[in-house]
């Protein structure tokens, strides 16, 4: 028998229950990781509490996010041999390609079960080789914001040496999009309400920041920094609030990659803006395997270390999810699994 964290009953932090099921056996073309560790994102403190857009029948493993080790192997198994080092995918079966080649039903965390468990089935395709230079707890953050940040900016952004990149906030993408941009060699500058936020932001390679609640009209700012040129590449992650300075602060032709909406779901866009200054606006869903893998290449080249902010032990899922939605966090929250 195995140990499980599942939501069920009903949505709500104290809805979180230890279970214990069977060890799963993998069949054709699946593996059997023994997880080591694992990694909120804000999704799943949504799903927990029952506020996320969609609605997923429970009971429900959470969390798309972990690494672990190749214990087991079904037939027909080309990929991964048993000891590898894995982290799963978010999307089960995008490859590569367009997103039209993801599947709505193959979310890990929702629909299909999570990986918040001792252990559990990828299928092969659905899992890369965990960077080399990374630790457990490291290389569990990169499912969803690591693979966010480089399918936003690398995959479909292209950015280039030079370019500018405005990050909002220090969250998971956010700092991942800085790291990646700052190893491109572009410049970044970064939104916070935290001017000590802010400051560690700058330690890691963003050239300025600017305190978007002692300055709200932080788009003005920007193009002031940029001597009226604009940014590049925004990643959006406030919402319809703060998408209009987004806006005011990108270049003629900059690219804006809506990603979430920590700042809520209210408010007004006006279209014409979007024309007026010829910005591409993108929605960011994660990203292709194809994403994952090139993006562990880069973290390896560089020997790029993600930012943990606090690791807490996997049973104590529910504080760890209480504390990231506090807002508290700079990077990642982390589990570890200590199995």
């Amino acid at each position: 028998m195995a140990k499980a964290i599942v939501l069920q009953g009903s949505s709500g932090f104290d809805n979180l229950r230890m279970v214990e099921r069977p060890v799963p056996h993998p069949r054709r073309q699946e593996v059997l990781i023994r997880v080591r560790a694992t990694s909120l994102n804000y999704r799943d403190v949504e799903i927990a509490r029952g506020s996320y857009h969609t609605t997923f029948p429970l009971p429900l493993i959470p969390l798309s996010d972990a690494v672990g080790e190749v214990v087991a192997i079904g037939d027909e198994v080309t990929r991964f041999s048993v000891g590898d080092r894995v982290c799963s995918t978010f999307w089960q079966r995008w490859v590569a390609g367009p997103f039209e080649m993801a599947e709505a039903s193959n979310q890990r965390g929702g629909p299909r079960d999570g990986l918040l468990s001792e252990y559990a089935l990828l299928d092969e395709q659905a899992a890369v080789l965990a960077p080399r230079n990374l630790s457990d707890l490291e290389a569990a953050t990169l499912s969803c914001a690591g693979v966010t940040a480089w399918h936003a900016l690398v995959s479909e952004g292209a950015m280039k040496a030079g370019d500018t990149v405005l990050v909002q906030g220090t969250g998971g993408v956010s700092l991942f999009a800085l790291q990646f941009a700052v190893a491109g060699g572009a410049r970044v500058i970064v939104t916070s309400s935290s001017d000590a936020k802010i400051e560690k932001a700058k330690a890691l390679g963003a050239f300025v920041g600017i305190n978007y609640r002692s300055t709200p009209e932080w788009g003005a700012a920007v193009l002031d920094l940029t001597e009226g040129r604009g940014v590049d590449h925004v990643i959006e992650v406030g919402g319809p609030q703060s998408f209009s300075q987004s806006l005011k602060a990108v270049h003629r032709g900059g690219q804006i990659n809506v990603i979430g909406y920590l700042g809520g779901s209210e408010g007004s866009i006006n279209p014409l803006e979007i024309f007026r200054r010829q910005v591409r606006v993108r929605g960011i869903p994660v990203g292709s395997r194809a994403s994952f893998e090139a993006m562990v290449r880069a973290i390896e080249g560089n020997d790029l270390k993600p930012v943990v902010d606090r690791v807490f032990p996997w049973t104590d899922v529910a504080d760890a999810m209480r504390y990231l939605e506090s807002g508290a966090h700079f990077g990642k929250v982390v589990l570890a699994h200590h199995n």
